[in-house]
């Protein structure tokens, strides 16, 4: 067995894409190796920033022989017919064998391929890896770059090192040829050194200063920096994405720690974490009260003589960087928020949507509503002041130049300005949540401020058509909606969904002018004509009917749109789908607090041995009245013209007094006292199936008995529909 060692060496590549040629590499040496039916073992992968490498172990030295037989025309067919046979499979007339199929001669070619080495094999696979090799953004260079036929590359490639048990692969890609010869450390190391094979090329590397394996590179990282940090006194602000990509820009890795100037810390914390981390790849500091502290770590490339010197180098940079974002902190402050509000006018949100002001408009006004009607228990003037000012700092230069800062520096703002802390914690929180595991944020003010928000997005573009299509969804119209969800399930008492929709479907109509998707498709199943000369009359005549219809039809596609996030949603906490579709299924439910309520009591109920019992009792007593195609919704328990058996009078009393229970329990929303009356009526429904003849000869009995079970399913299936349930 054999060990392979492939290096690609290249100018650098950028740090964020060395996670995906790794898996590219692996990907692509797979699939030539399968293709040449080689058996591939352990492989490892590594990356710098300079070089990509692979080390294949335990290949074998060369493939096994394969035979292979093919069947051709029968003896005596034409001597063409024979000749084209031959020739597809490169044998001639006196190698092919003769065998009985069916009673009659047939030929047959043997092929015998002899095993092949896999050191040509392995020469013929780099070219393609190389060719083949997807990169997200790539080069030409060179003379050859005046071809579009040269070779593509992330960056310009210098050398490969092809190594099979010591032995050199040779190959040429595009006039480079391989070798056993590689690159130290770029300032560390002599230059040019020569590999002996795969075992010493970690150790050889290494010596010049190239730890070439990434996850060694990223441990030295995150532990030197931490270390930086303690030594100091200070706590490392840690950031796993940061480690990577100073593993990924770095080939020997030394953290070190720095100080800025006190006064920067003036400016919000979030913009220095953001500068140092976004724009220098810096780690910053916090002290003993969690405060951030004047201290950042950078990760030199070089074992510095002197630290100080490259500590320096690095404060003035950031410094420099930090000073723009003091300067953008102070120049916003020169105008309020109000003012700031003013340039949302030349924003557009949506070419059909209007401006980002038009948004602001209607999210102010849903903002009122929602606490105008006591569904959020906030104060109406301060939610609307928020909601006017909630995207204001979008024109702000600071949130110009980090994006991932909106919110967060109008909070700022407003609190600077002397605006309520409400106002202020609304514009700061007011996207949240934007993820699963984000934050939700419970003050009434903001939970106003954030509904209208997400609110007035889904059905805005819904009421376009503008709705998400299997994995599109362009205006995150999904996370929006598992948003608003988790907003309402951690932050209301009641969450009238239908109510919410439908209003906001309303107010966005009276912006918008309804001249939209969902009224103009409701005019479209209308019979206009109606007899009368003057279209237009009719059309002005059908207008309001057309108007409720179409909210009608979209809030029913919006609503249908929130059970599926719902299910999403829930799955992740164990709440299973099936009992969340058993519950929508009954209609008239929209309160999605109160839904969520029933769906857990019912969870409750039927994973136990009561709940299992009854769903089997409730499924065979709806399969009878399937199979009988009955729907009588009779009183069995009246006027019964023969006497009832134990087991039947059992059930009609367990049902007189478990329906009533069940349904005073639903309307004082006390859901678990449902499930507990449904619960006696499972040892009943047992001993009717054991005990009573369903279909009886006597027609009479027969017919009680089905309107019996008919009211055994409608009593349960008034807590939900539990046909809809698994198991």
């Amino acid at each position: 067995m054999s060990d392979f060692l492939l290096e690609l060496r290249s100018e650098e590549i950028p740090a964020r894409m060395q996670k995906g040629a790794r898996a590219e590499l692996e990907k692509l040496f797979r699939r030539e190796m399968d293709v040449a039916g080689v058996a591939v073992g352990e492989l490892t992968v590594w990356s710098t920033p300079r070089r990509l490498a692979l080390i294949a172990r335990g290949l074998p030295t060369e493939t096994e022989g394969v035979r292979e037989e093919a069947k051709g025309p029968p003896e005596g067919a034409p001597d063409q017919a024979v000749d084209g046979f031959c020739r597809k499979n490169g044998v001639t007339r006196d190698q092919l064998e003769v065998r009985d199929v069916k009673g009659r001669g047939t030929y047959f070619a043997v092929i015998e391929k002899p095993g092949q080495a896999v050191a040509d094999l392995l020469a013929a696979a780099i070219p393609a890896i190389i060719r083949d090799f997807s990169w997200p953004k790539s080069m030409r260079w060179g003379d050859a770059s005046m071809s579009t036929e040269s070779l593509k590359w992330v960056r310009p490639l210098s050398g490969i090192v092809a190594l099979l048990d010591g032995e050199v692969v040779p190959c040429v890609m595009d006039g480079l040829a391989s070798g056993r010869e590689t690159m130290g450390h770029r300032f560390h190391s002599g230059g040019v050194m020569e590999i002996t094979d795969a075992g010493d090329y970690a150790d050889k590397l290494r010596v010049a200063s190239v730890i070439v394996d990434h996850t060694e590179r990223e441990g030295i990282v995150r532990d030197g920096a931490k270390a930086a940090a303690q030594a100091a006194g200070l706590k490392l602000v840690e950031d796993e994405g940061l480690v990577v990509e100073n593993a990924g820009l770095t080939e020997w890795p030394v953290p070190l720690l720095g100080r800025f100037e006190d006064d920067f810390l003036d400016v919000p914390p979030e913009t220095i974490q953001l500068t140092a981390r976004v724009n220098q790849k810096y780690f910053v500091c916090e002290d003993a009260s969690g405060k951030l502290a004047n201290a950042f770590i950078c990760t030199a490339n070089i074992n510095a003589a002197d630290p100080a010197v490259v500590v320096d180098g690095n404060r003035k940079v950031l410094a420099a960087r930090l000073a723009d974002a003091r300067f953008f902190w102070e120049l916003d402050q020169k105008k309020t928020l109000a003012e700031h509000a003013k340039g949302l006018e030349r924003i557009t949100f949506h070419e059909k949507l209007g401006t980002v002001a038009d948004k602001v408009e209607r999210v102010a006004k849903l903002a009122r509503w929602l606490c105008d009607e006591g569904i959020v228990k906030g104060d109406a003037d301060l939610a609307e002041k928020a909601a006017r000012l909630c995207k204001a700092d979008l024109v702000t230069e600071m949130v110009g130049e980090f994006p991932e800062l909106q919110g967060l520096m109008g909070g700022y703002y407003a609190a600077k300005e002397g605006l309520p802390v409400e106002v202020s914690d609304a514009i700061r929180d007011h996207y949240k949540p934007v993820g699963q595991g984000d934050e939700v944020p419970t003050a009434p003010v903001t939970v106003a401020v954030s509904l209208a928000d997400k609110l007035d997005t889904i059905v805005s573009f819904f009421a376009l058509n503008e709705r998400p299509t299997g994995s599109k969804d362009p205006f995150a119209l999904r996370r929006a909606a598992l948003g608003t969800t988790a907003q309402g399930l951690a932050a209301l008492d009641k969450f009238p969904l239908n109510s919410l929709t439908f209003w906001a479907l309303e107010n966005w109509g009276e912006f918008a002018g309804y001249e939209h998707t969902f009224v103009t498709e409701a005019l479209s199943g209308m019979d206009l004509r109606a007899g009368k000369a003057d279209p237009e009359a009719v059309i002005a005549g059908a207008y309001d009917e057309a108007l409720e219809a179409g909210i009608l039809r979209c809030t029913g596609s919006i609503l249908d749109f929130f059970a599926d996030r719902l299910k999403v949603q829930q799955k992740e906490a164990g709440v299973r789908h099936d009992l969340i579709d058993a519950v929508f299924a009954l209609g008239g439910e929209d309160d999605l607090v109160r839904l969520l309520a029933r769906v857990k009591a019912l969870q409750a109920f039927v994973e136990t041995d009561n709940g299992t019992n009854l769903l089997a009792g409730y499924k065979r007593a709806a399969n009878i009245l399937k199979k009988e195609e009955w729907s009588s919704g009779g009183n069995p328990a009246k006027d019964l013209s023969y006497s009832p058996e134990p087991a039947e009078k059992a059930l009609i009393d367990a049902l007189n007094d478990a329906a009533p229970k069940a349904a005073a329990a639903i309307e004082a929303e006390d859901f678990e006292a449902a499930m507990e009356a449904l619960a006696t009526l499972r040892a009943p429904i047992d001993a009717f199936f054991e005990d009573v003849t369903v279909n009886d000869a006597d027609p009479v009995k027969r017919e009680a008995r089905l309107n019996l079970l008919a009211s055994f399913t409608r009593a349960v299936g008034n807590v939900a529909d539990f046909s809809r349930i698994e198991g």
